[in-house]
């Protein structure tokens, strides 16, 4: 009976070694420590979580960080246009009425008003006489000094002249002079014919005139501002 070499054979031709032994230990010799896995990768940096948008939209779409930034951005751009305008305007409202009192008289036609100076009986044809009114525009506090002065002349029963008493050269008052038959500035020597024209001395132009007209027996004058300046022909 071979029993010891069937047992000998069924030993070493048995059922080969199982699949699900054991490795060998990591502290035997001749084994090497695999290396751990390492399933969960580490999160980015938050700012470049900030930057980068979601995978699915592409890089190109902006984040709600950078959406809110542009949208404060634009506000505060607003807010300061909204304030300059603002502050324009109430300068505006507070300059303004500045501006046009002192720009309105440059655009105001001066009053021109019809002063009586007296009867025509007190006037003599051929005399030149000095006659006073009040001026155009007089203030309340004025006075005596609202008062102004023309030299009046009667050439006809109907025709009347008046001019100015301020001589053109530096405004002094002239006189006239009966017997020379001339204006006289005794402040530099301006001389006028009796129709207003230069004569002789430094006044530029002729005396300026007032318009006159009779009206119910009485003799008025235009006054104005500024009295009219002559059309003198050479």
């Amino acid at each position: 009976m071979n029993t010891g070499n069937s047992s000998g054979e069924s030993s070493e031709e048995g059922t080969p070694a199982s699949a699900d032994a054991p490795s060998p230990s990591a502290g035997s010799p001749g084994s090497e420590a695999a290396p751990a896995a390492n399933p969960d990768p580490q999160p980015p940096p938050p700012d470049s979580r900030k930057e980068a948008g979601p995978a699915w939209l592409g890089s190109d779409v902006p984040t709600i960080d950078q959406s809110h930034s542009e949208l404060s951005s634009t506000r505060r751009d607003f807010l300061t246009k909204v304030g300059l305008a603002l502050g324009g305007l109430s300068g505006l409202i507070v300059v303004g009425p500045v501006i046009g009192f002192l720009v309105a008289p440059l655009f105001r036609k001066p009053p021109e008003i019809w002063r009586s100076v007296g009867p025509t009986s007190n006037f003599k044809v051929g005399e030149t006489v000095e006659v006073t009114f009040e001026e155009a525009s007089p203030l309340p506090w004025s006075g005596t000094t609202a008062k102004t002065a023309a030299w009046l002349r009667r050439n006809t029963a109907v025709d009347f002249t008046a001019y100015s008493v301020q001589c053109t050269h530096l405004g002094c008052p002239v006189s006239w002079l009966p017997g020379a038959k001339l204006f006289m500035c005794p402040c530099h020597g301006g001389v006028y014919y009796p129709d207003g024209r230069v004569a002789a001395g430094p006044p530029p132009d002729p005396l300026p005139e007032y318009p006159v007209r009779v009206r119910e027996g009485q003799v008025e004058l235009m006054v104005s501002a500024v009295p009219r300046s002559p059309k003198v022909q050479d």
